[in-house]
This record gives C-alpha cells, structure tokens and sequence, in this order.
C-alpha cells in the first residue's frame, strides 16, 4: 500500500514543547503568523448552537436524531456527537494515555521520529510540521500520527511500548471509535438519497484510519500563531475528541470564526475533503483552526477516515445529473493525500484545487 508516503524537506522544525520548556518569552519567528492573517482578538457568537445529535438515538433510526444531523451538516459541516458508547472514564483515558506519552523525556519520544535519514518526512510518527517552502508559518504543535488501520498496514515500531498502557487503549480506541464512523457514514449515505451501505461498501479492509494525537503547548504570545492554521481534513470524515478543559478549536463558516462550544465527553465530527467530492459538494469540508493559550496546554485525540489509497475519488454517479454536473475532478486517494499534505504546509486548501 502506497499510503505512508515521504516528503523531501528543507529543514527539521524544532519540537515546540522543548522550546516552551527553555523558557522562551515570545515565539521564534518561523512560528509567527503575518499580522494580517493572526487570530482575531474576537470571534464572533454563533447565531445558533451546533447540534447535539444522540447518536445511540440515531442507531434506532430516531427522526429527531437525523433531523438534527441535517441540520447541523447544513449549517455547520460538523456535528455534536454523544450516546456514542464510550464511558467518560474511558474517555478520561484518552487524554490521560495522551498525556503520559508527550511526558516522556524527548530522547525516548524521539525513537519514533517521523524524520527518515534527517531529510525526509514520513506521515507516520511524532514530530511537527515538515518545511517544504521557503518562509514557511509552522504551527505551535507537536504531533504524533499512527497509521492504525488496516491492521496489516501498521508500523508496529512507531507504536510506544511507554506508557505501558498505550497500545492496548488505542487499539480499544480504534475499534470503538470505528463503530461511530460507520454509524456516521450509514446515515450520511441515507442523508444523500444513497444506499444506507454504500460508503461503508466503498471503504472496504483496505480502507485507512489515521489516529493523530496533537499537543499544544502553552504559547507566551498565542494571538501571534496558530496550534493549526486554517485548514480542511483530507478525510472522507473525521471524528475528533478534544481536552474538555482547554478551547482551542475554531471554525469558519461565511468568513466569520466561531468557537466550537466544550460539550463533556462529546465527539466533534466534520465532513472530510473526500466526502465533499462523493457528494458533488452536498457536504462541505469546514475550514477550521486551533488557537493556544498563554495558560494551558490542549491536547486531542483525532481518527481520520478515508479510503483505500488506490481508490479514485470522484462524484458519486447517483448524485450527478444535468442539473449538478460533476463539480470536482478525478483523483487517486494517495495521490490527493500527497497533494493535501504539501498544499497544507503552504496555508492552501488541497480541495479548492480538485473543483471544476
């Protein structure tokens, strides 16, 4: 499988938690945003609540359930999600195993670097940004991206035997979490006018699910840079849990930013770049972003979904017509995977390039 690709890069960016930890007082400058593009010094209210869609509810085929999910797609391109099955303390786990692993001291962190021979990038394994242009903004962010299925796919190298905890939850994790996926992506398909199966029937065993744990450290001047800069998932959806203590996580809709509210032990689910293009661009892929804090630091846990790396992503047939021409181009998914990787480094948006 041609997924886990390498990117050639200029340089290797610094780990952000070991800058914070020297006692910097303001950020260096390959981590500073122009100032017309930094955080605003407001975000504006939500003319409306996003959603909260039960999603124990909606597995009984609840007309309120699937009533808000429209809604809430329709309006914000993401959703709420409780009633998925997973205790708060199981969740509470998340973060704790999450935590103890960032703890660890930077020597044994590093034994999963995601640098090959110092001058090439792998998307699996722990570090930051890769630099592929000059001037390049990074985010204020450490990462550490595990390719957990197919199974047979998995570098079971990069897989931290500390904490000891660590493999055998995020394999719990990615089974529990797999259940919300498939159950999001049945009721996409029936929002669609489509077969309940048809997405799941697309994915198959050779379908990827990415597992990222992200830090964001504390930052002396946070309006000067982003933890993420303003992006879109290159996923077909992505179902993301957030530190219940820390906001961070904001999103664009009609150029206005606004906070996505902390709702206990909730999942925030987002249309990926993949399920734009099925969709003929029913479903749109949010721009979002993550700011830090002079206080705190954030953490999540984010599982993207998308498809086999051979599969070509275009338009569903069903959803094309003379009245909805195809509005996206035909791609390879690995190929739409490098392309979104190298357009995120930039600022871009990888999906603004596929529309016709």
């Amino acid at each position: 499988m041609a997924y886990n690709q390498q990117f050639k890069i200029l340089e290797v960016p610094p780990i952000v938690q070991e800058l914070v930890a020297g006692g910097l007082q303001e950020p260096p400058g390959q981590y500073v945003v122009p100032e017309q593009d930094r955080p605003a010094a407001t975000v504006s209210e939500m003319p409306e609540p996003i959603p909260i869609v039960d999603l124990s509810r909606m597995s009984s085929n609840s007309a309120e359930e699937f009533t808000k999910l429209q809604s809430a797609l329709e309006n914000w391109d993401l959703f709420l999600a409780v009633g998925h099955g997973m205790e708060p303390s199981f969740l509470a786990e998340a973060m704790k195993v999450a935590r103890e692993f960032f703890e660890l001291p930077l020597e044994e962190k590093m034994k999963y670097s995601n640098i090959v021979n110092g001058e090439k990038l792998s998307i699996d394994g722990y570090g930051n940004d890769m630099v592929v242009v000059e001037n390049q903004v990074l985010d204020w962010n450490d990462r550490f991206n595990l390719l957990v299925e197919p199974e047979s796919e998995r570098n079971y190298s990069l897989f931290p035997t500390h904490p000891p905890s660590f493999r055998d939850f995020l394999w719990e994790y990615t089974t529990r979490c797999k259940a919300v996926a498939n159950l999001v992506l049945q009721n996409l398909a029936k929002l669609l006018n489509l077969h309940e199966e048809h997405f799941l029937n697309m994915l198959g065993e050779r379908s990827i699910t990415q597992a990222v744990f992200n830090y964001y450290p504390r930052c002396p001047k946070p309006d000067h840079v982003f933890g993420q800069k303003p992006h879109t998932d290159g996923s077909m959806i992505t179902v993301n849990f957030i530190d219940a203590n820390v906001s961070g996580l904001q999103l664009q809709k009609y150029g206005i930013w606004y906070n996505v509210p902390i709702i206990p032990n909730a999942l925030v689910v987002n249309i990926g770049d993949v399920m734009e293009i099925l969709s003929n661009g029913f479903f749109k892929s949010p721009v979002h972003r993550v700011v830090t804090n002079v206080e705190k630091e954030r953490l999540s846990l984010v599982m993207f979904y998308t498809l086999d790396p051979e599969t070509e992503i275009e338009p569903v047939s069903e959803l094309v017509d003379e009245k909805r021409p195809t509005q996206y181009m035909k791609m390879k998914n690995k190929d739409y995977i490098a392309k979104f990787y190298k357009t995120y480094a930039t600022g871009k948006l990888a999906i603004d390039n596929m529309k016709i």
